[in-house]
Order: C-alpha cells, then sequence, then structure tokens
C-alpha cells in the first residue's frame, strides 16, 4: 500500500505500521492537542485523531491520511502522558492493581472521505511495588507515554492480562486501520 501520510510523530505508530508491512510516509501535524475534559474520552481521542489527520504537513492533493490520538481512562478519567517524573509516579500508583482503559481514536483521510473510530482495550494491571514504580520512572521510559507506562517495554512486566487488541495499547490497533483501508479501497 503506498501513498499513506502517518501525521504522527510516535515511533510506536511508525513502527507498528512498518512490522505489518503498511508502507507509509511520516509527516508532522500543525494540530494543537488538548485534552478537553469535559467531553467524553471516546469523543475526544476521535476529535484528537481527526484534527492531527486534518491537519497533516505537506501531504499532497490525494493522498491518504492517517492520525490518531491514544489514552488511558482510569474510573472515567483521563490519564494523558504524564508532565513530569512525580506526574508519572503519580499515575502508576493509580494504575496498579487495578483495570483500565486504553482508547485510540483513529482518522482516516481517504478519497473525500473522513473515516473515524476508535479502538478500546481493557488493560489488567498487578500490584506495583513503590520500588517498582520508582526504578521505572527514573528509566526515563514512562515520561512519553500515555498513562506512564508502555506495553511494549518494561511496562510489560506488570500487564496482567488484556481484553482487546495489543496493538491499540502499543498506539495503533494496525488491524482495524488494515480493514478499513481494504474497505474503502477495494483491496478485499
Amino acid at each position: 500500500m503506498s501513498g499513506l501520510y502517518l501525521a504522527s510523530q510516535s515511533p510506536r505508530r511508525h513502527e507498528l505500521l512498518e512490522q505489518v508491512g503498511i508502507n507509509h510516509i511520516v509527516v508532522s501535524s500543525s494540530y494543537e492537542e488538548s485534552n478537553v475534559v469535559d467531553i467524553n474520552p471516546i469523543d475526544m481521542v476521535k476529535a484528537q485523531a481527526l484534527g492531527k489527520a486534518r491537519h497533516a504537513c505537506g501531504v499532497p492533493e490525494g493522498a491518504i491520511v492517517l492520525g490518531a490520538d491514544t489514552i488511558v481512562v482510569l474510573d472515567g478519567a483521563v490519564l494523558g502522558k504524564p508532565k513530569n517524573q512525580e506526574d508519572a509516579v503519580r499515575m502508576l500508583r493509580q494504575l496498579s492493581g487495578r483495570q483500565h482503559s486504553v482508547i485510540t481514536g483513529v482518522a482516516l483521510l481517504i478519497k473525500g472521505q473522513e473515516i473515524v473510530f476508535h479502538s478500546e482495550t481493557k488493560v489488567y494491571f498487578k500490584d506495583l511495588a513503590d520500588f517498582e514504580i520508582l526504578s521505572y520512572v527514573e528509566s526515563k521510559e514512562p515520561l512519553d507515554k500515555a498513562g506512564a507506562y508502555g506495553i511494549q517495554g518494561k511496562g510489560a512486566l506488570w500487564v496482567d492480562k488484556i481484553e482487546g487488541s495489543y496493538t491499540n495499547v502499543v498506539g495503533l490497533p494496525v488491524e482495524q486501520v488494515y480493514e478499513e483501508l481494504c474497505k474503502v479501497l477495494g483491496a478485499k
């Protein structure tokens, strides 16, 4: 598949697309994210994804654009990327021993259409000792990730189980992206 522009600077989204063989070009987006907390989290991530796709930079006319946004939701509260190490510690303590949702909003701009959808995965965390949290935060791995952990890294040690898409937790539900692209492009 060619002509796909990923409007995201996330190395994880880029790697996921590469891993499954979806050719793409990474571009930036001029969209300013704002985690609007007074709307439904699903509506928020879908709006963020669409904003990123609509504001993709340097995309030629007629190209396919993919935008995405991922959040962690615990008890209805959105946990975005931590502001600093203390914030990461706070988030991980909240997630310890609990179930939360990882929700990714996805927007595809293709053939004059705006296809917007989301994926939700339930993640069950083990109980975390304080020394585990502090050591992990000192590694700096959680600082650029929603909910302050990466399932594809050291954060995998704390995941008891998931219900739903693994790639969604990483940052992009590639199986759903593939299905949508096939539907619109008539590849199936």
